[in-house]
């Protein structure tokens, strides 16, 4: 009871926290429009689109955890953002649960909300975000970041452009590059480790068995980063095994879910397949060439996110 009266009291760390992020998101935005927020302040606004839309797919998606949270009275905080100086504006956003769950069933309820509730939005920014992107020949001389793939977002590309020839190069639209961080974002929470929504996902499918699970996929995500796929995956990797792979029980650990629960319990791991990006960024710098003889012009994105195109 003091943990929730004082968040009633104090709501304002996590509006600060949500108003930072905000700020963080736009500058970062602005910066794939090719503006720079340090000389060009008052363009700043350019980058709304992209933060809007990400901001949006992170708070429904805390939110869905929360709402759950409520309904099965688990005492939970309100959604805390966080700021970041990156390219994207932000490491994401959390709540903190207070009590624990009563039961298996409602720890699935308030595990699968969120990446489910998130997901209803990422896709059609994707799809939006595809129809306003720009198609042109890859040119592997330019500088930017390119964006991995998964088999969703293979689909809603073809499904929105069309098959593209193997040296298509979709340069993404702010609204497609935000969907696109919410279903990245989807695919690490539904991870099934520790205590992220897959860990939670898999204690309430398997039980106890639910640790050799997890430590086998924690072997994998550190397996991806050994084999220098994506560096990113060991930092993340680590991540986890700092926060333990072990999971707390909710009230009751024993009983089982219910058949419609399950049957959601094995359509977020298939979730969880499809969203899956093994090398979700690549950093291509320009050549030498490139900067010699065609020099940047003053309105080129000074952040450029691409993804390939061409069959899956």
């Amino acid at each position: 009871m003091n943990d929730e009266m004082r968040q009633k009291r104090k709501p304002w760390l996590h509006i600060l926290l949500f108003l930072c992020t905000l700020v963080t998101t736009t500058m970062a935005g602005a910066m794939q429009n090719g503006v720079d927020p340090l000389s060009n302040p008052w363009e700043i606004y350019s980058g709304l689109p992209f933060a809007v839309t990400l901001i949006t797919i992170l708070l429904v998606h805390e939110m869905g955890h929360y709402l759950m949270s409520r309904y099965h009275g688990v005492k939970a905080t309100l959604p805390y953002f966080i700021p970041a100086p990156s390219f994207i504006g932000t490491f994401g956003a959390f709540i903190k649960m207070n009590s624990p769950p009563p039961d298996r069933r409602s720890l699935f309820d308030v595990a699968a909300a969120g990446p489910l509730a998130g997901l209803v939005l990422a896709i059609p920014a994707v799809i939006i975000g595809l129809q306003l992107s720009t198609v042109s020949p890859d040119d592997r001389t330019g500088g930017g970041i390119t964006l991995g793939s998964s088999l969703l977002l293979n689909f809603l590309s073809q499904i929105t452009l069309g098959l593209l020839p193997d040296d298509a190069n979709i340069v993404m639209h702010p609204i497609g590059f935000a969907g696109w961080i919410g279903l990245l974002v989807t695919a690490m929470n539904l991870l099934p480790v520790g205590q992220l929504d897959g860990g939670h996902v898999i204690y309430a499918l398997f039980g106890e068995r639910y640790l050799w699970v997890s430590r086998t996929a924690s072997v994998a995500i550190l397996s991806l980063g050994f084999l220098r796929w994506w560096d990113g995956w060991l930092i993340w990797g680590l991540l986890l095994l700092f926060l333990g792979l072990r999971h707390p029980p909710p009230l009751d650990p024993h009983t089982p879910l219910d058949t419609k629960r399950k049957f959601m319990g094995w359509l977020m791991l298939a979730i969880l397949a499809v969203t899956f990006i093994p090398i979700p960024f690549s950093i291509q710098e320009p050549s030498v060439r490139q900067e010699r003889f065609q020099p940047r012009p003053a309105t080129a994105p000074l952040v450029e996110a691409r993804i390939p195109g061409g069959p899956v």
